[in-house]
């Protein structure tokens, strides 16, 4: 299979607001940041725009589930588009960089403006996160079958570590490997929430969410907007920073949208990508990973499907942490991911990967990144495999 974004079209812009626990700012503020901060890096002005994509839209906005719709920002930055799309049914949160993506590559719009913004700290206030539906009403949909029961995202990852720990033999302890590094990588990234060290003994004692899913596995709420600008490939000559070009792209998707009715539940709908079909490089090759982690188990999941190990054996693979960590085999989340960086909802884990490839990842830089693997979504929300290296 052939990858016709390859030569047609680059990430020409990056851009992040501020992130923070709970920031108390307007959440269209904090999405302007990140755009303009995007439109800025690629060298562009808010007149080069021409198309416009987010993720999800204006869905669940009550929650802080999004930040601003494509009418906010349109309108505040007063942004005159040729081509726009905007929704939560897509291959993932990353489906808007990909329709961003197919945009440009045929020739719709000559540079695409990316965003994901969030406000989940501050729009649940004070105690404990509020799982989805905190919000009441009669669920309709995928919900209606989950929360009569009480059963939540959280009760559904642990299901899938329990079933990797019946099937494979999978412990705490090598589960806790993927928090404890992506913490020590958390403190060499100055927007990190948590960076305050931890060892496997604070994991072990860690509080229950759904046993044996423990605090220290489940992402972190938080408010702040991440931004990305997919411009004609021919604008890399414009830049002042390495361009990144999508080398491969994959997002198969043939499960079920449920975790607990899918083919297998220990495993994502990554599974069905055939990524590697549709580049020269293999696994080998990859300096970095950015790999989602809404919850831990996810890393896992992702490890095997990119083929970096065979199914089953990802616990023992991450059981030396060393493995994953900065200057080891394969740096993952080499920002702190979302179990310590903040849930950015797989923006951030693009972002990161784009710093690194560019050489900007600071105090946190894997010495000469030159192929990232960016896999971002998890079984009920569609996944999106990349393979991304420098121009």
């Amino acid at each position: 299979m052939s990858n016709p974004l390859t030569d047609k079209v680059i990430i020409s812009g990056v851009g992040q607001s501020a992130i923070g626990r709970r920031l108390g700012c307007e959440p269209l503020r904090l999405t302007a940041d990140a755009c303009i901060a995007a439109v800025n890096d690629a060298g562009l002005t808010l007149a080069d725009i021409d198309g416009l994509t987010t993720y999800p839209g204006p869905s669940q906005a009550g929650l802080g589930f999004s930040g601003a719709s494509l009418r906010d920002i349109h309108d505040a930055l007063g942004i005159k588009p040729s081509w726009v799309a905007g929704g939560v049914e897509s291959p993932g949160q990353l489906g808007a960089v990909v329709a961003g993506m197919l945009a440009v590559a045929g020739g719709l719009a000559n540079h695409v403006l990316c965003w994901r913004s969030i406000w989940e700290g501050t729009a649940q206030g004070t105690g404990r996160r509020k799982g989805y539906g905190a919000g009441g009403g009669r669920p309709t949909g995928l919900m209606s079958w989950q929360l009569p029961f009480g059963a939540t995202a959280a009760n559904m990852a642990g299901l899938q570590v329990r079933a990797r720990m019946e099937r494979y033999g999978l412990t705490r302890e090598q589960l806790g490997s993927i928090a404890i590094t992506q913490r020590a990588h958390a403190k060499l990234n100055p927007s990190a929430i948590y960076t305050d060290p931890m060892d496997i003994q604070d994991y072990l004692g860690a509080r229950m969410v759904s046993d044996p899913l423990c605090m220290y596995d489940c992402d972190v709420p938080c408010d702040g907007a991440t931004a990305f600008v997919i411009s004609r490939a021919e604008h890399a000559e414009a830049l002042d920073h390495p361009a990144i070009t999508v080398e491969a792209l994959d997002c198969a998707h043939h499960d079920r949208h449920t975790w607990e009715s899918g083919e297998d539940i220990t495993r994502i709908s990554s599974r069905w990508s055939t990524i590697w079909d549709r580049t020269d490089f293999g696994v080998e090759d990859v300096d970095v990973a950015s790999l989602y982690d809404g919850f831990a188990v996810f890393v896992l999941c992702w490890l095997e499907d990119f083929g970096f190990c065979e199914v089953g054996e990802s616990g023992e693979w991450i059981g030396d942490p060393t493995r994953i960590s900065l200057g080891g085999q394969l740096p993952i989340n080499t920002g702190g991911g979302q179990l310590s960086g903040g849930r950015l909802h797989g923006f951030g884990h693009l972002h990161e990967a784009c710093l690194q490839i560019r050489g900007q990842a600071g105090d946190r830089q894997v010495d000469g990144a030159a192929l990232a693997a960016v896999g971002v979504g998890a079984a009920n929300s569609g996944t999106t495999a990349m393979l991304l290296r420098r121009r």
